[in-house]
């Protein structure tokens, strides 16, 4: 291996992360972190009364958070391979001819545009942190293993498992506290008409890629689930 090409480290080790579990990410310094998305509005096309609803929930909203919040907008190329596989689907179950040949025709138009002019979509992400303790001190064990080493090997398996149970009970701990959180950062956001959804691992991953990968389209879309949107939707489906 060349020296030039030694310079370069592993990629992984420019992503902040150290593990991903339960829906959350433990980053490298300690950190534990959870994702919601969050759906957009179209601000300009409410009146200016719903305007100052939406302004003043948001400030008593910020108001009522003591803890750090990140706000991600993420612009992507928008993927519309589960639309075309929908249109697909309705050209094969169609009985008329004349309609297979429209929507074939339909479909072809909707590739080739999107092939030629790229269209964009945002989504909408806050990020809640929480920071704890996750390391387990080594004391008396340590020196006992010094003193006597006789005991050093099964004094270190009993370390190693010591300090296992501690960092898994120190996890729960820290991901209750995270949770609780994110569900008063989901009350807030739901109290101003918008549908909230937390990721899970699987689409953690996903959103990353999307991030470190920015001149490809999204592998695959998420999506608020259908249940959230028409419970939280607001009055006038206004949101884009």
């Amino acid at each position: 291996m060349s020296s030039s090409t030694a310079n370069f480290g592993n990629t992984q080790d420019l992503i902040p992360i150290k593990d991903l579990k339960e829906g959350a990410i433990l980053a490298k310094d300690g950190r534990l972190l959870k994702i919601i998305m969050v759906s957009g509005v179209n601000f300009s096309l409410k009146s200016v009364d719903e305007q100052n609803i939406l302004t003043h929930s948001f400030q008593n909203f910020l108001n009522g958070i003591d803890f750090p919040l990140q706000i991600i907008v993420h612009s992507r190329k928008l993927n519309i391979d589960h639309y075309i596989a929908t249109i697909d689907k309705r050209i094969e179950e169609e009985p008329s001819e004349l309609l297979r040949d429209q929507l074939t025709e339909y479909r072809e138009f909707v590739k080739a545009f999107v092939a030629e002019n790229e269209i964009m979509e945002k989504k909408f992400f806050v990020v809640v942190t929480f920071s704890g303790s996750v390391s387990l001190a080594s004391g008396a064990g340590a020196k006992f293993g010094g003193i006597f080493p006789f005991f050093k090997k099964e004094s270190k398996k009993e370390r190693e498992k010591k300090i296992q149970e501690e960092a898994e009970k120190n996890f729960a701990r820290n991901l209750d506290q995270l949770n609780q959180r994110v569900a008063q950062v989901e009350g807030g956001i739901r109290a101003m008409g918008l549908e909230t959804k937390v990721l899970n691992d699987q689409e953690i991953v996903e959103l990353f890629y999307n991030f470190y990968n920015p001149e490809t389209v999204e592998r695959e879309d998420l999506e608020l689930p259908q249940e959230t949107r028409e419970e939280n939707a607001p009055s006038d489906n206004a949101t884009s």
